[in-house]
């Protein structure tokens, strides 16, 4: 007798990547490696599974640039890293560039709590993080307080049952859904661009 097939469905969804690349350039020749920086940007838009990308240039003259990348999968990553157009560009890098590039690399929730190394005055204020933050979790929660008052028996139940069920309905929705759109929409108003 044959057991049947694994059902595709039952695979878990490959968890999304996040990595952070930090090299210095050679002094005097900023520019062009942060030329080259936006070059690999450019061609990682056209690369399957790419999700986005951004260049941190650094704080001060001589230190590190870092480019914070985010691939679908590891898979998508890996094949990135194994195409031509990165390799030509790395060989190109090493006139411009100092050693090797120093990687770190976020998977799933991960990439949510350990957020990428940027320099103090890159940070968004915390009155505005708040303020972005409120504006998740308020229609959230006004959300499911009008939902569970629907629910016939909830308020009922144990008080560490209603508030876990609760709570967690919140933390999955804030963390999968708002708060990775609402901080997209708003990236312009929590990171301004700096003054000339």
């Amino acid at each position: 007798m044959n057991a049947p097939a694994q059902a595709t469905s039952d695979q878990a969804t490959p968890a999304r990547v996040t990595r952070i690349a930090r090299r210095r350039a050679r002094p005097g020749h900023e520019a062009e490696y942060e030329v080259m920086l936006r070059e690999m940007l450019a061609k990682m838009r056209a690369h399957k599974g790419f999700l986005g990308g951004d260049l941190i240039p650094p704080e001060a003259p001589g230190d590190e640039y870092q480019l914070v990348v985010r691939f679908a999968s590891e898979a998508e990553l890996q094949a990135w890293d194994m195409s031509a157009a990165r390799l030509e560009l790395l060989e190109r890098m090493k006139a411009v560039a100092e050693g090797e590039p120093e990687f770190r690399k976020l998977s799933g929730l991960e990439a949510w709590f350990e957020p990428a190394v940027v320099p103090a005055s890159m940070h968004p204020p915390r009155a505005r993080m708040a303020f972005v933050t409120w504006m998740g979790i308020f229609p959230v929660v006004s959300l499911y307080l009008w939902l569970v008052s629907l629910w016939p028996g909830f308020v009922e139940l144990p008080f560490l049952p209603r508030t876990a069920v609760f709570t967690a309905l919140i933390v999955a929705t804030m963390t999968w859904v708002v708060m990775p759109r609402l901080t997209r929409l708003m990236r312009g108003w929590l990171n301004p661009a700096p003054k000339a």
